[in-house]
């Protein structure tokens, strides 16, 4: 990353501790829209004919496969979708948020 980067992630990180985690989920998105995009040349499909499936344009398309737009998951899963492919969805640990709730753990008494 580039030092401008790394600064303005790093000034971001202080007014919002949960900065870096909305960062790596947007990463995250434009890596599954790459990917939409490599399966989608790789069946021979044009921008215009997912476009059509999508009831979008191509030039949106050529938008969602660039990774220039934050794209919404529903949007991404309605793009496998288009491609007879789907998204599938797991929840993992991570660090947790500094606002994360936490639940006193049961005794096992009631």
């Amino acid at each position: 990353m580039s030092d401008f980067l790394v600064e303005m992630i790093e000034e971001r990180t202080v007014r919002n501790p949960e900065f870096p985690a909305l960062v790596e989920a947007a990463l995250n998105r434009r890596e599954l829209l790459r990917m939409l995009a490599a399966e989608r040349l790789a069946a021979g499909l044009t921008q215009t004919e997912v476009a059509a499936v999508l009831g979008t344009s191509q030039s949106q398309v050529a938008r969602l496969e660039s990774g220039n737009v934050d794209a919404k998951l529903s949007t991404i899963s309605r793009f496998a979708v288009a491609l007879g492919k789907r998204i599938e969805f797991r929840v993992a640990d991570a660090a947790p948020p500094a606002t994360a709730v936490r639940r006193p753990r049961s005794t096992g008494s009631s």
